[in-house]
């Protein structure tokens, strides 16, 4: 597997209840997973476990067959070669489409970092728009860049964050379909959390449910929501 989570508990400081317990998950390698639970369900906080933004009180995160977290090791986020995309983007609004994206590319020559550029911009349909600010931008094209930023340095595992929840209900359909290519093109092994399950039904090949911290159900969405599908007709067909 290339992401193994093993008996992963974690509570907050000024918490009486532990956010998370007994946390165990497996991933393939290039497979889409969907984190999906309410709020408060400890979703986002399996997030910045997976990227070391929290140390867990205990448990073992391996990541490509290196362990990154466990209660003798912790890998530093910036060394885990993991790309995060944050709920509100995080783009910078003082630099443009291109430098946005290079921000990760410290350790490149000038030409491997324009060459980068340009082929991420290809691959998320922004070609036209290296020179551009982010105010410049529509919600789902400020998403593609802060996607495209994630990629650049060639992360093993991507993560986003709520990655729809800033786009009206008209562009979600669409963007859905293009962040679920540009993730199986890049092959990338991915996770996102949302509390939308028509995210998780359109763009993940498996399905994680959380509530209060702990795991209720793993399975293929037509598996897990074909029951609500099913409830969602007999209310149509009522009408």
């Amino acid at each position: 597997m290339f992401v193994q989570i093993q008996n992963l508990h974690f509570q907050y400081r000024n918490s009486n209840e532990q956010t998370i317990q007994d946390f165990v998950l497996s991933i393939e390698e290039g497979e889409i997973v969907s984190i999906l639970g309410n709020s408060g369900s400890g979703k986002s906080t399996i997030l910045r476990l997976i990227a070391g933004l929290e140390v867990p009180s205990s448990g073992s995160i391996e990541i490509n067959n290196k362990i990154v977290s466990n209660p003798f090791h912790f890998i530093q986020p910036e060394k885990r070669g993991v790309g995060l995309v944050f709920q509100d983007y995080a783009l910078f609004p003082h630099l443009s489409v291109a430098d946005n994206i290079k921000f990760g590319l410290k350790k490149r020559s000038k030409k491997e970092k324009n060459e980068r550029v340009k082929e991420l911009l290809h691959l998320v349909g922004l070609h036209d728009f290296a020179n551009r600010y982010p105010y410049e931008l529509s919600g789902g094209q400020q998403q593609r860049v802060a996607l495209a930023r994630a990629l650049a340095p060639n992360p093993s595992l991507l993560m986003l964050d709520e990655p729809f929840s800033n786009l009206d209900s008209e562009l979600q359909q669409k963007i859905r379909d293009e962040l679920r290519s540009i993730l199986k093109q890049t092959g990338i092994t991915s996770i996102f959390v949302t509390h939308d399950r028509e995210d998780a039904r359109s763009l993940a090949d498996r399905i994680v449910i959380m509530k209060d911290g702990k795991i209720t159900q793993i399975g293929k969405p037509c598996d897990l929501l074909a029951e609500d599908m099913e409830t969602i007709h007999q209310k149509e067909y009522i009408k």
